[in-house]
């Protein structure tokens, strides 16, 4: 399992809890004296990136109405007498040790620090997984028999301004959607084409096009290189704070993991 999957396991109830934490609890609306505030509505929304300043008219009505309804059947529930019974008593037991395990979560992640010597260590632990792909800038033509591609090439061979005449035949010629826009296809890496496209764009020189045709499930590709960005290993400073906040994870799921075990030896476990 890796780190991010066991830190989701670990701390999922804590990081669901503490997106709903705001700096100032305002306060919206009174229902028999009990307020209803900003934690109320975040924990509804459940979504730090929506505010409820940002919300319709009818929407925050909406949104009130229902935080007022649920204060009012809360408060009847209560009033009921359901908090004398043990099936209430045992599931107040839970939620006070899960709100414990959520505050303690927070507390024990704000702890932990990670020193400049320990990112770039890191870093170079990791840096095969920092590296920019290969990119490609390039526009095809796309045609339906091989025949049609090789007098394609035929025709562009040793033509000067490259560029220019490839988008012309492209626009004449070519079936792919690309085709009215002269074949141009953008930039790209290796994955997002198929591999016959991908590897006979990677063997081409910036200006120069296939000199066979490219057979793919799509028909038959001509293939102009325009240019070519070689792959690039991310600088450290440049990733330095996403570095520090996946180290950060990292340390703590493992001390939270190595405290867990170390208690799991003086517990008493049984499976039933």
């Amino acid at each position: 399992m890796s780190y991010k999957k066991k830190l989701a396991t670990i701390v999922g109830i804590a990081v669901l809890s503490s997106s709903t934490i705001v700096a100032n609890d305002k306060v919206y609306a009174t229902v028999n004296g009990e307020n209803i505030t900003q934690k109320d509505i975040a924990a509804v929304l459940k979504n730090p990136q929506i505010k409820f300043e940002n919300l319709q008219d009818d929407q925050k009505t909406q949104l009130l109405n229902s935080l007022i309804e649920q204060k009012l059947l809360a408060e009847e529930a209560y009033n009921s007498g359901i908090s004398k019974t043990k099936e209430y008593k045992e599931q107040l037991e839970r939620l006070k040790k899960n709100l414990a395990f959520q505050i303690w979560i927070e507390q024990e992640m704000a702890k932990v620090t990670a020193t400049d010597a320990e990112l770039k260590k890191y870093y170079n632990n990791n840096i095969y997984r920092l590296k920019t792909p290969e990119q490609y800038k390039a526009s095809h033509i796309l045609v339906k028999t091989e025949q049609e591609a090789k007098d394609i090439i035929k025709q562009l061979q040793g033509k000067k301004d490259m560029g220019s005449e490839f988008a012309k035949v492209a626009k004449e010629k070519s079936i792919g959607p690309s085709g009215t826009n002269g074949g141009e296809l953008g930039w790209f890496t290796s994955e997002k084409m198929v591999p016959e496209f991908s590897n006979a764009a990677s063997n081409l020189n910036k200006g120069s096009i296939t000199k066979t045709p490219i057979k793919t499930n799509y028909g038959y590709h001509v293939i102009f290189l325009e240019d070519k960005k070689e792959a690039q290993t991310m600088p450290y400073e440049k990733i330095k704070d996403q570095l520090e906040q996946e180290f950060l994870q990292k340390k703590f799921t493992e001390e939270v993991k190595i405290k867990a075990e170390a208690l799991k030896k003086n517990a008493k476990i049984s499976f039933k």
